[in-house]
């Protein structure tokens, strides 16, 4: 199975889980910048339980049944890229959305 380049990167397989929709991110999230190599900012909506991630690259992907704790653990952590790679990619539902400008 080949995907096109825009859906080939490092930080997803879509073999495991994902899903594309042509829908932006909501305007009401309050995106908090990130220290990190790998993700520029991050947001979270906690009554639908939903994490949003802002790469350098500026895609965003919505990551679905995220819980609170896990928000602030993934905040806390030493590397929020690692958090990523070792506990949120391929951990939960996806999609991604329109690339921010």
């Amino acid at each position: 199975m080949t995907f096109p380049p825009s859906q080939t990167n490092r930080a997803h397989n879509l073999r495991i889980v994902g899903t594309f929709r042509n829908e932006t991110e909501p305007a009401n999230l309050d995106w908090q910048p990130l220290e990190s190599k790998l993700l520029a900012a991050a947001a979270y909506d906690g009554q639908r339980r939903r994490l949003y991630l802002r790469f350098h690259s500026g895609e965003v992907y919505c990551y679905f049944t995220f819980h609170a704790d896990q928000y602030r653990d993934f905040l806390d952590a030493e590397s929020q890229g690692k958090y990523f790679l070792n506990h949120i990619r391929s951990q939960f539902p996806y999609e991604r959305l329109l690339r921010h400008r």
